[in-house]
């Protein structure tokens, strides 16, 4: 791949709360792309290795027997891979996936409580980044967490009851891409993306189990907002469909690039979008309308 340019995909999935199916459906998914595509880049959604509550404990305790095969594939195929988010037992590490060597700076959010202990049976919503060479090399905890009433069938939704927020901003240079984490809920804030704009983002990644109400009404444009306002490429990849208990997602997977225009948008139900991308267009809209230089606050 020319270093500034490269093609990725969004995954679109259905996932339920069956772990080893979900990361079938994935794995299926991730080597259909790769075969007729031959991406660079393959975004999971949010959620996609276990859509609901009560088993996260055994998840976690299991993460690197789920994470192995996707680092396998990544190796296969040389292909980074954002793995959307996975359940993280708080203060307990990857035992046998630590971190491997990378260009990852972060900073931390401005807080009031930044010595509040974390409760031992929480999780982190974690983003993980697997290199093209299988290497994990870059990992975020979703800050904004989901505590909001939705007029759905599922009604009162409640991450920090289960979740416990992280506190960094993250941009990692992977294979010639300087990618910015975020995960869903965190789409209505920009000030988190101005901060990944700032430090230097190309690339932000969106894995998301956006509502279908909300989807709805905000998905497309948030998306398009944060891209514009970033002048950076936005990936999105979402959960689709129903979930079981009155959970249903809205799907529209997509890639925006950072004009605001929509490269690419998956239809309804489990797939994925490709769009190509080149890094020379993000300097040259970054060039004409250089408003990080303008801000003023």
């Amino acid at each position: 791949m020319a270093e500034q340019e490269l093609k990725a995909a969004v995954v679109q999935m259905n996932s339920r709360n069956d772990p080893g199916t979900n990361l079938e459906s994935a794995l299926s998914l991730m080597k259909k792309v790769v075969l007729e595509q031959s991406v660079n880049l393959i975004v999971l959604p949010e959620n996609f290795l276990y859509f609901g509550r009560d088993g996260l404990a055994a998840v976690a305790s299991s993460l690197d027997d789920y994470l192995n095969p996707l680092c396998s594939f990544a190796k296969l195929h040389q292909v980074s891979i954002v793995v959307g988010s996975v359940p993280h037992k708080v203060n307990v590490p990857l035992s046998g996936l630590g971190l491997g060597q990378q260009t990852c700076v972060s900073t931390s959010l401005e807080t009031t409580d930044v010595n509040v202990s974390i409760p031992a049976e929480r999780f982190f919503s974690r983003s993980l980044v697997i290199a093209s060479t299988g290497k994990l090399v870059g990992a975020y905890d979703k800050c904004h967490l989901f505590d909001v009433d939705v007029d759905d069938g599922f009604s009162s939704y409640r991450e920090s009851a289960t979740y416990q927020a992280g506190r960094e901003c993250v941009v990692l240079d992977n294979d010639s891409m300087k990618i910015g984490l975020s995960i869903c809920y965190d789409l209505r804030f920009p000030e988190l993306y101005q901060n990944l704009a700032k430090m230097g983002a190309q690339l932000i990644t969106v894995p998301s189990a956006f509502t279908a109400v909300t989807g709805k009404a905000h998905w497309e444009v948030l998306l398009r907002a944060r891209a514009i306002e970033t002048q950076s490429f936005v990936l999105a990849a979402n959960q689709w469909g129903e979930h079981g208990k009155g959970r249903e997602t809205w799907g529209h997977s997509m890639i925006i690039d950072p004009w605001g225009k929509v490269l690419a948008e998956c239809e309804s139900g489990v797939g994925y979008c490709v769009a190509n991308i080149n890094l020379c267009e993000l300097e040259q809209v970054r060039r004409a309308i250089p408003v990080q230089q303008h801000k003023v606050f």
